[in-house]
């Protein structure tokens, strides 16, 4: 893609609830503020929640982190792998679903963990569980924030990849 297109980026994670929504913010705020032309969004690899707002406690939490966020959550369409540039799950089993759905290895070579660019886990790669951005919807408000903070890691490294490669 030339360095002027807009990258096209989505997260992905269960319900498209919590996790994918706060990389959706923070992966469009952080890319903004580097001067990184991209375009994120974010979808589930289930339909429990289509059409809903995101989870309260992860709007909560990305407001008192100064992120905005206007989300209605749906389910992954396959159509999406042509039309997006890099696909970021949150957890090894969001992956393995899209992995499933993959028809080509194009659409393969589209796929990674969110937390593989974070630049102290550099060195581990699937199926390694630290990759992993776990799930806190059934969790407290401190699980939230505590995912903010991997997705912030996360998607520091990636917008500093991306600008990277496209010098």
């Amino acid at each position: 893609m030339p360095p002027t297109q807009a990258l096209r980026i989505m997260a992905v994670c269960l319900g498209n609830i919590c996790r994918s929504p706060m990389a959706e913010a923070v992966l469009q705020t952080k890319a903004n503020a580097a001067g990184l032309a991209a375009v994120v969004d974010s979808s589930g690899t289930a339909r429990w929640h289509a059409g809903g707002p995101a989870d309260p406690r992860a709007r909560r939490v990305l407001a008192e982190h100064g992120y905005e966020l206007e989300h209605s959550a749906r389910n992954f369409d396959v159509r999406w792998f042509d039309e997006r540039d890099l696909i970021v799950a949150m957890d090894l089993d969001n992956l393995a679903d899209l992995e499933q759905l993959a028809r080509t290895p194009e659409h393969r070579a589209k796929l990674a963990l969110l937390r593989s660019y974070d630049p102290a886990l550099a060195h581990r790669r699937p199926p390694d569980d630290a990759l992993a951005v776990p799930d806190p919807y059934l969790g407290t408000l401190a699980d939230f924030e505590n995912v903010l903070s991997m997705i912030e890691r996360a998607a520091d490294g990636l917008v500093t990849e991306l600008l990277a490669s496209r010098r």
